[in-house]
């Protein structure tokens, strides 16, 4: 298996063998269920579903609940495709745990949805300077992005030009990071450094 969805619980920091302070996510990360295993002839591409998450039967339309029977586990929340190339060890239904999958010391890649934090300027958007003092009149001028365009030539403003707008509520993938710890009793696992989300966001933790 390649892959397990967790929900993200927030920071901490732990010391490591040699001593050092290092900063660290904790995450719940399953037990995850199989719900359907695509196939080419059936569905034109190999890939495993899991779901993870219970959910209030009452919450659920009624093609997930017929979905979510059919595999014979309950009713879920979160339902993610992984690569297939593992399809053959598993069964419709299959519950998959921490230790299945993950051990300390994987190097792992985080996906997550980053924080939505509105509309947003340039300073706090792109870490503009501003103008920087405030004097010679500048009274409502140090966070403003300045001059956007050119010239009579090219007579335009270049796609891409760093201003103002909507931030962050991104899909995120952060790379390379380390299982410092896992707690397979209480389906957790300690990743060093930072993931996207806030606290109780969805993430997905692939090898």
């Amino acid at each position: 298996m390649s892959g397990l969805i967790g929900r993200k619980l927030g920071m901490t920091s732990i010391y490591t063998p040699a001593g050092a302070n290092v900063a660290c996510t904790v995450i719940e990360l399953g037990p995850c269920y199989v719900t359907q295993i695509k196939t080419e002839e059936i569905d034109g591409y190999k890939s495993v579903q899991l779901a993870f998450g219970e959910k209030r039967e009452k919450t659920v339309s009624a093609p997930l609940k017929g979905h979510f029977k059919k595999a014979g586990v309950p009713c879920l929340s979160t339902i993610v495709e992984f690569d297939a190339d593992f399809a053959s060890e598993l069964q419709l239904g299959t519950e998959l745990k921490l230790s299945d999958v993950f051990a300390e010391g994987d190097i792992i890649d985080v996906v997550g949805t980053s924080k939505g934090k509105g509309f947003q300027g340039v300073v706090k958007r792109y870490n503009f300077a501003g103008v920087g003092q405030a004097t010679h009149g500048q009274h409502n001028r140090l966070r403003a992005p300045g001059s956007i365009g050119a010239c009579s030539t090219p007579s335009r403003v270049f796609k891409g030009m760093r201003m103002a707008g909507r931030m962050g509520n991104d899909r995120k993938t952060i790379q390379g990071l380390e299982i410092l710890k896992v707690l397979a009793d209480k389906n957790l696992v300690v990743v060093n450094g930072s993931v996207p989300g806030a606290k109780n966001s969805i993430v997905i933790l692939e090898k």
